[in-house]
Order: structure tokens, then sequence, then C-alpha cells
């Protein structure tokens, strides 16, 4: 069984930030689980440009208020608490944070932990 505080990831090498967002690393590759789960703040007013070509990412929004759009279509689809949405087609996608956001993702592949954004927006895949 594996038991984690976020508490206990503050502020430690788990705790990746980014110009928009900070990222708490729950779960990683290195746990051996199959996926890697994320507890993500994302800042208001900010908006920021994805696109998990590598990865499967499944975002649970738990706090705050924006949308996500799908850049190949342009589709908008608001987020606030209780909304899911799931990347299953690796979909280019802009977040656009109304207020502050609190989201769990969750990746398949798992993420090693050592991921940033690079240029295109995505994590490489990492061993």
């Amino acid at each position: 069984m594996i038991v984690k505080q976020l508490e206990d990831l503050i502020g430690t090498e788990d705790e990746v930030k980014g110009e928009t967002w900070t990222s708490r690393r729950l779960l990683l590759k290195k746990d051996r689980v199959g996926f890697s789960m994320h507890d993500t703040l994302i800042k208001a007013g900010t908006t920021s440009e994805f696109w998990y070509k590598n990865h499967i990412e499944a975002v649970y929004c738990i706090e705050g208020e924006g949308e996500v759009e799908t850049l190949d279509d342009g589709t908008v689809y608001p987020i606030k608490p209780g909304t899911l949405y799931t990347l299953d087609g690796h979909e280019k996608h802009q977040l656009r944070a109304k207020t502050d956001l609190r989201m769990v993702c969750v990746f398949n592949p798992p993420c090693t932990g050592r991921e940033t954004h690079d240029e295109e927006g995505a994590y490489p895949l990492l061993d």
C-alpha cells in the first residue's frame, strides 16, 4: 500500500512549477502502479497550451472555474468543480483559468516526475 500526504510533497522535487501552473506529483512511474497522478494548480487569468502527444491525460476539476478548448476544431468546454475531461485522442488544447483552478490529473503512461512541457506543450517520454 502507498500512502502519501500532499503537505509532505510541497517544496520537494515532487513539486514542479511552470509559468502558469504548479504540479504536485503524488504518484509517479517509480511507484509502479501503471499511471501517474498529479495535484495541479493553474493560476487565475492565465492561458496554457498543451499537447500530450505521448500520454493520455484525464483531468478532474476540484476547485475553480475556467475552460478548455480543443484547438483542432475550436470546441470550448466549461470547467467547474466536478468536471472531468480526458484527452484520449491526444488533442492539442488550450486551458484558460478564470479563477485559480485545482485539478487532479492522471497520466498514462506514467510520468517520471522530471517532465516539464517542451516547446509543443508536450511531456517527453522519459525512463
